[in-house]
């Protein structure tokens, strides 16, 4: 470990943060996946319900730095994808 005290409270700060992301991250895939699920069940009605949710954890998880805004976008159009080929 360093030896600077800013240094040292560096570290404790990134680890503290990276705890904070994964949770967001880990989050944001079981969401997903719920969502996925759904689709994949063929219940169109509980995919509906899922989707705006999925999207919101999709633009917090953007907002805070974790996604890419592209990133986020793409994950976006996929599931609406997938959500309207249910319906057809």
């Amino acid at each position: 470990m360093a030896n600077i005290k800013s240094a040292k409270k560096r570290v404790l700060i990134t680890e503290k943060k990276t705890q904070q992301n994964k949770a967001i991250k880990t989050a944001l895939k079981t969401q997903i996946k719920k969502f996925l699920a759904a689709v994949n069940a063929g219940d169109k009605e509980a995919a509906e319900k899922l989707y705006p949710e999925t999207v919101s954890a999709i633009d917090s998880a953007c907002s805070k730095g974790i996604l890419h805004k592209n990133n986020a976008s793409n994950k976006k159009a996929k599931l609406a994808k997938r959500l309207n080929a249910l319906s057809a």
